[in-house]
């Protein structure tokens, strides 16, 4: 695991513990707060999701780059974790009501595993079909579909990460056991995963 060449995200587990509240106070107080003050005292105040990407480093966190978007694939298990409401939270951010919202979360653990076309990170061809996609939601597991499209009734290929399979379980090794018999019903030749998705927490979770 996480060698080879940089993808766009291959999988992703929520909570992470390895994330202390220390940590995200320390990158909340130093890191995002500042920077929204920042845009507000230049006269461009920022309304919307910002996603900070940080490594977590000895001197403590360390911010990589933001998006001004949900993260691909960190969304797709919180998504799975909340059990709020999203809409009226995205319509208070964009008319500056946010304050108050309080968000509920399952107390659950969520892992998704990304399903790409063979090739990717590099070359990929497009138009494969997919099998078994169909009908595998249940109430612990979601099917997130990413670069596909309908041809009729078939379920094509069209990028190369292509569906997010994500599970909720108890603790990361049942969420990802889950995800991971979701991945195994896809009949799709030319699609591939890592199997290796959360194995650190997995690990942690052991001793």
């Amino acid at each position: 695991g996480d060698t080879g060449p940089n993808t766009g995200g291959m999988g992703a587990y929520s909570p992470a513990p390895v994330m202390t509240e220390e940590q995200y106070e320390f990158a909340m107080t130093h890191i995002v707060e500042p920077t929204a003050r920042g845009l507000a005292k230049r006269g461009t105040p920022y309304r919307g999701v910002l996603y900070a990407g940080l490594m977590l480093t000895d001197q403590g966190p360390k911010l990589v780059e933001y998006n001004a978007r949900f993260g691909d694939p960190e969304t797709q298990v919180m998504m799975m974790r909340m059990e709020s409401d999203l809409l009226p939270l995205l319509h208070a951010t964009a008319t500056g009501t946010l304050k108050g919202h309080d968000v509920t979360w399952k107390d659950a653990y969520a892992l998704t595993v990304i399903m790409a076309t063979k090739g990717y990170p590099g070359d990929y061809g497009k138009g494969s079909e997919i099998n078994g996609a169909d009908g595998l939601d249940t109430d612990d597991l979601t099917v997130f579909h990413a670069g596909t499209k309908r041809d009729g009734g078939r379920l094509l290929a069209n990028g190369g990460r292509v569906l997010n399979i994500t599970a909720l379980g108890n603790s990361v090794r049942e969420a990802q056991d889950r995800a991971y018999r979701g991945v195994d019903a896809v009949d799709w030749p030319e699609g591939f995963s890592r199997r290796d998705i959360g194995w650190r927490e997995i690990a942690r979770e052991r001793t």
